[in-house]
């Protein structure tokens, strides 16, 4: 992610949707807000669905709330620039990747307290994902455009992957591939994890600014979303274009639904985007559900179907973040 959430002045008014859908088209809807408050930005959201938590990137700490209730759990704090999470949930291990300190800390999720600290030679460690295949951990570190490797159950760093751009959100297929946005280059990396090497590079035109990344599994697609308000699917074997949409601008976020066959962006605009799946290489825009301005980054709970995105009332550049929560989006009955 470029960045904490820090906006411009924000206020509390829903953003018009650049695609509008009837509210009979519309399979979601905004059904609560979590009041949350609290003080700094924020970046990206971690739902465990097998405990119901769901884990926010709050700069200096990690927020763990109820997804049920809303109710805040405690706090994790000590962090530096914290952007992401990972979950190991049968180890009761958290990761934070901590911009500031090039370092990822360990939380036992079971007393939510920092068990341990894993240093990086990788700069601002940003998106942190594990991997299945390896049972490694990944950072996309933002200002040495590289991939650290992480074993966690060591707690150390085993070497870097270097990248031809810098790395934002990621994703890894269980199979030993790594894909990843490179936001300056408006390109998607294909890495060999086995090999610690590029084989490809795909570039993502029209879109400019890639940030979050989502995977279709089942199909072999990747949903990369951009700030310029373009959804750009690509055959995650060949790297071929299969689709481009026009979506929210300004989004951090992109999660596929698989079961409902949706794929959902989170814009910073103030707009949830819908894109349906009609096939392996077809789709289409099922409209824009009003949000929240600043709602850009999001999670699924994949049981639920049910959507959390965080946003404030005001998070102006420089001044103090008001009114800090978490929209609730629920499906419709009969979509």
């Amino acid at each position: 992610m470029k960045k904490l959430l820090l906006c411009l002045l924000l206020g509390s008014a829903v953003a018009q949707p650049a695609i509008a859908a009837s509210s009979a088209d519309m399979p979601y809807a905004v059904t609560g807000r979590y009041a949350l408050g609290g003080d700094g930005g924020w970046d990206y959201l971690t739902l465990d669905s097998s405990t119901g938590r769901l884990y926010i990137a709050r700069d200096n700490r990690i927020m763990v709330v109820d997804a049920a209730t809303g109710k805040l759990l405690g706090e994790v704090a000590g962090m530096q620039h914290a952007h992401g999470v990972a979950l190991l949930p049968a180890e009761h291990r958290a990761y934070v990747s901590n911009g500031h300190g090039d370092n990822v800390s360990v939380v036992d999720t079971r007393t939510l307290k920092i068990a341990g600290q894993i240093a990086l030679s990788g700069k601002d460690p940003d998106a942190i994902v594990f991997d299945e295949a390896s049972g490694h951990l990944l950072t996309m570190n933002g200002h040495s455009n590289n991939v650290s490797v992480i074993d966690a159950k060591a707690g150390k760093e085993l070497g870097t992957i270097a990248v031809p751009g810098r790395p934002e959100f990621a994703v890894a297929d269980g199979k030993g591939q790594l894909f990843l946005n490179l936001e300056d280059k408006n390109a998607l990396a294909h890495v060999d994890l086995a090999t610690g090497k590029v084989v490809k590079v795909s570039p993502l035109a029209p879109c400019d600014g890639p940030t979050g990344l989502a995977f279709d599994a089942a199909n072999r697609r990747l949903f990369s979303v951009c700030a310029n308000g373009w959804m750009i699917v690509t055959d995650a074997d060949s790297g071929h274009l299969v689709a481009k949409l026009p979506i929210g601008k300004d989004p951090d976020a992109v999660v596929f639904d698989a079961q409902r066959k949706l794929v959902l962006g989170s814009s910073g605009e103030g707009s949830l985007s819908v894109v349906a799946q009609d096939g392996a290489d077809h789709y289409h825009v099922v409209g824009n559900l009003p949000t929240k301005p600043s709602a850009r980054t999001l999670a699924l709970d994949s049981q639920s179907h049910t959507v959390y995105l965080a946003a404030a009332d005001a998070a102006a550049k420089g001044k103090p973040v008001q009114g800090f929560g978490v929209l609730v989006v629920t499906p419709v009955a009969g979509h």
